[in-house]
């Protein structure tokens, strides 16, 4: 006698993680920590089978995430409070499931996307902190948050970003749209606040390595402007640290009815 088939259901996931532990978010061919690793497990513990997870935005090696979005299908029923709860009595203290949702077959955490928000932060402190080193990028060098404000200016809108993407980036098409670029400062901490279509590979490191060099006057602001039309990486300066970025939003369309993320940076408040 046949077993009978169970229907899949989709599940959507709002993860939270300290991205210096693992590296980055997507399973690597060799041997190394990665959150989706970590995170498969320990869904696959209330699952009871095998679980793939589809993320919103696979994070590099120590970058952080308040507002990931990963979706998965089981087959197994559990309540909205077991996917959450549940799940992270299996997860290490550095990832966490903040809520989670039933979704229709149509929705893909990547695909459905509207749009990603990161925010980048710099602590701008002639001394480094003990207390932040794996949460900030320290920056000695005084940094003029005007010229980086107008310099910012130029990247706000559609464009070709080539000269902001790695060799190694996989995107079809270097063309995004960045909805905004603020740059904010609050006693010694600068933030660079992004949103964008989607983004490439190393695209938010390369903003603000760019950035920081023209807030330390290396550059004038024209400069960013000069980078991105030049359309080629070998132009746009250095990369920035990892340490200071946070994957903080994600947009869906209003039909999937997901929690918006709240942004979870204490050191911002």
């Amino acid at each position: 006698m046949t077993t009978p088939h169970k229907p899949a259901t989709r599940v959507a996931l709002g993860i939270e993680y300290h991205g210096s532990d693992y590296n980055g978010w997507q399973i690597q061919t060799h041997e190394s920590t990665t959150v989706q690793e970590t995170l498969e497990q320990a869904l696959s513990q209330i699952a009871c089978a095998p679980v793939r997870v589809f993320c919103a935005g696979r994070t590099d090696a120590g970058v952080h995430a308040t507002g990931q979005v990963v979706h998965f299908d089981t087959t197994e029923p559990r309540t909205l409070q077991a996917w959450v709860r549940g799940t992270n009595t299996h997860l290490p203290r550095t990832v966490r499931v903040r809520w989670s949702a039933y979704v229709s077959e149509g929705f893909h955490a990547r695909f459905s996307a509207m749009a990603r928000r990161y925010i980048y932060v710099i602590d701008n402190n002639r001394i480094r902190s003990a207390m932040t080193s794996h949460h900030l990028t320290p920056e000695e060098r005084p940094l003029d948050i005007e010229r980086m404000r107008e310099a910012a200016n130029y990247l706000v809108g559609e464009h070709d970003f080539s000269s902001f993407r790695t060799v190694r980036c996989q995107a079809k098409s270097p063309v995004k749209t960045v909805h905004h670029l603020k740059i904010e400062q609050r006693g010694q901490l600068i933030s660079i606040d992004i949103k964008a279509s989607a983004f490439l590979h190393h695209m938010v490191r390369n903003v603000a390595g760019v950035l920081m060099a023209i807030g330390m006057g290396k550059a004038e602001p024209i400069w960013a402007k000069k980078v991105l039309q030049a359309r080629d990486r070998t132009v746009g300066g250095v990369t920035a640290l990892p340490h200071g970025l946070y994957l903080v939003g994600v947009d869906y369309p209003s039909e999937f009815d997901l929690p918006e993320s709240e942004i979870t940076l204490p050191f911002l408040l």
